[in-house]
């Protein structure tokens, strides 16, 4: 009875062996079955290195106006659209001049009447002066004489500045551009009403165009005015990395938002105002594991490295990458270590255990 159950516990005992075995076999058979490829590889760098720190803003002129005239009258011709580019001085609109020269034409007949009575005032004056030498006319009668010369040379000098408010506010019946612009908004019709006050047409600058940068208040002390900033634009990829130069930083925070407004100048950059743009500025320096960029595959959403492992087969890892540095490196967060090996020059994720060979 003994002998009995010692063989048939023995018996198990070796079949387990033997699967135990065979599913050793398996794999190895399979990874035989794989084409070998032939690669490049090379190692994960750690990179130490200030972490850039990404940062937003909008497009800005650096002058702005609503352009409005100062007399009352219909609007009579419209010189200019939205976009049009108009050079300082340019007429951007015609308001109804009749009223306007009116009241030039008034003030001149004003002064022509004042200068008759200083000119008369004058030999009055010259004559009893004569008359007083004589003693021919009394001092008051000279007195009385020199009051009138004087009253009507002020009322030449009133006349003369009536005329000058009037010349000015006739040449305002053609509204013209106060500095170089781009027309953004008209904000009139031929036939509509000029008033005082009101804006007829809005422009800005072309010149010394800025982005508003806003930076958290914690980041402020990273920059400071002269510093050379990369900004890149969402909307016109075709401008690449543009280099601005901080012109201002302005010192109050928001209160809500804890951050502030860093100003960076586009020299000679023509860009329309409203553009969204990014910008990086240095943050800490640390240590980071970067790779190639063409060693990192994505698949639906995620992002694959093929790993030499030391046997010499691939094993394909899901990682997490961070931001390039500009050299054709991407920062690798997570999922390498320096330690790996990874394939520059693979087709793709590979299926893990495929031999590879690499090239010379």
């Amino acid at each position: 009875m003994k002998a009995r159950s010692i063989f048939t516990i023995v018996l198990p005992a070796l079949a387990i062996l033997a699967a135990t075995a065979c599913g050793h076999d398996q794999p190895k058979t399979a990874e035989a079955d794989l084409e070998a490829l032939t690669i490049t590889t090379t190692q994960v760098a750690l990179l130490t290195a200030s972490r850039p720190i990404e940062v937003r803003g909008v497009v800005q002129p650096s002058r702005e106006a609503a352009v409005s005239s100062r007399v009352m009258g219909p609007v009579v011709a419209l010189r200019v659209n939205a976009g049009s580019v108009v050079s300082k001085g340019q007429i951007l609109v015609e308001i109804q001049p009749e009223t306007s020269q009116g009241q030039l034409t008034q003030a001149q007949g004003a002064l022509a009447q004042a200068e008759a009575a200083l000119s008369l005032a004058e030999r009055n004056h010259e004559r009893f002066k004569a008359l007083q030498a004589d003693n021919a006319a009394s001092d008051l009668e000279l007195d009385m004489a020199r009051m009138q010369y004087e009253q009507a040379s002020g009322a030449v000098s009133q006349a003369e500045g009536a005329v000058r408010a009037a010349s000015s506010m006739a040449a305002e019946s053609t509204v013209k551009a106060p500095f170089s612009a781009r027309v953004t908004r008209t904000l009139v019709e031929v036939g509509d009403l000029a008033a005082p006050g009101r804006p007829l047409v809005q422009v800005e600058s072309l010149e010394d165009q800025q982005i508003w940068l806003t930076v958290r208040a914690r980041d402020a002390g990273r920059v400071k005015v002269a510093d050379e900033i990369p900004v890149r634009f969402d909307a016109r990829p075709d401008l690449g990395t543009v280099i601005g130069v901080v012109d201002e930083i302005v010192p109050s925070a928001d209160p809500a938002t804890h951050t502030l407004i860093v100003k960076v100048g586009l020299r000679g950059l023509d860009i329309a105002s409203g553009f969204s743009g990014r910008a990086t500025i240095e943050g800490d320096v640390t240590e980071r594991l970067v790779i190639p960029e063409a060693a990192l595959h994505r698949r639906g959403g995620l992002e694959l490295v093929v790993v030499r492992s030391d046997d010499g087969t691939a094993r394909t890892r899901a990682v997490t990458s961070g931001a390039t540095t500009g050299e054709g490196l991407i920062e690798i967060l997570s999922g390498l270590g320096p330690e790996d090996t990874v394939v520059l020059d693979a087709p793709g994720p590979v299926a893990d255990g495929t031999p590879l060979e690499l090239g010379r």
